[in-house]
């Protein structure tokens, strides 16, 4: 008997829109997950949030936590598996109380607290300041130095705003051992100067730069910025290394399982609300078989049920093992 709400399986000349032949032409594409969904032009960087979607958690006690991180002021440390939705938890909360684009600083090992504050691009300075200054007398070369400095993200979070923004530090266990101490500075003042302006704060005192926005500019006035609103700051780690002590003591602690199955199906209603779950549940099965010997991420999972949405038949092992592929390069 035929189940009319399952998914049609589309053969392969049906969904695939590469097929291989060397032809050129320009048939329509799909359309792409909810996640993978970008805004060129809009003072936005990185993917949107997908509309409707909330963070759905394991446990209500880990709700409260972020709550409570909120209320504090004080930075969230989310630490858990790969893959468990860490980040995403940045983008949701940004979406929910309207704090804007969300300020991502993917941390590595040559990040400085100083990226992350701002970059002064001193070369083209000395480049312009040895050319002839034929502009008016409002616009001195001192007034001119903006246009080389550039707020990183964490600086740009630093900026007065009447809604604090949202400040994701992506993997501070990536950093340099001495990364988490630099930050408890910046974390405890809220503040940071810019030497470049202070310098000739006397002579201009107020200075227009670029920020991590898109297109976005801010007003630093005496080479100092100074927040008005600390920023909701959500840091990542993948447990990687040990954070000093009086860092730990700053920051709300949360800890992010695996999801488990029941968790998993909450997702998957979250970012595709039109999938028909008992068709998918072999998927999650499979995945959650699968989790038991190797690391997988969540959003493995929600490639495999937008395929298997739009026809595509998940049945060829091949493609399925392409899907669900073992972070840990074992399987």
């Amino acid at each position: 008997m035929t189940d009319h709400n399952q998914p049609e399986t589309a053969g392969p000349d049906e969904w695939r829109v590469y097929r291989g032949t060397g032809e050129a032409g320009r048939p329509p594409l799909p359309e792409p997950p909810p996640w993978r969904t970008f805004t060129g032009g809009a003072h936005h960087a990185g993917p949107v949030p997908e509309r409707g979607a909330r963070y759905v958690f394991r446990d209500e006690a880990h709700l409260d936590i972020v709550n409570a991180a909120i209320h504090l002021r004080r930075p969230l440390l989310v630490t858990g598996p790969p893959g468990t939705g860490k980040s995403t938890l940045a983008y949701a909360v940004a979406r929910e109380l309207g704090l804007g684009p969300v300020l991502h600083w993917p941390v590595n090992s040559r990040s400085t607290l100083q990226s992350a504050l701002y970059h002064f691009d001193a070369i083209g300075r000395l480049q312009e300041r040895g050319l002839p200054h034929t502009a008016g007398p409002d616009d001195t070369p001192d007034a001119a130095i903006g246009r080389f400095v550039r707020l990183g993200p964490l600086g740009t979070a630093l900026v007065p705003s009447p809604r604090p923004r949202m400040l994701l530090v992506d993997e501070l266990d990536k950093g340099d051992l001495d990364l988490a101490g630099d930050l408890l500075t910046v974390f405890e003042d809220g503040w940071f100067d810019i030497p470049e302006l202070a310098r000739i704060a006397d002579s201009v005192p107020v200075v227009r730069v670029r920020t991590s926005d898109s297109g976005g500019f801010a007003t630093v006035e005496d080479g100092t910025v100074q927040c008005s609103q600390f920023p909701v700051v959500v840091i990542t780690s993948n447990g990687e290394q040990d954070f000093p002590p009086a860092f730990l003591r700053r920051c709300i602690p949360l800890e992010l399982p695996r999801p488990d199955g029941d968790q998993l199906r909450e997702i998957v209603r979250a970012h595709l609300p039109d999938s028909d779950l008992a068709e998918i549940e072999r998927l999650i099965a499979e995945f959650l078989r699968l989790r038991d010997t190797q690391d997988l991420a969540t959003d493995q999972i929600l490639n495999a049920v937008h395929l298997r949405t739009g026809g595509v038949d998940l049945n060829e092992r091949e493609l399925l093992n392409a899907i669900l592929h073992p972070l840990n390069g074992t399987g």
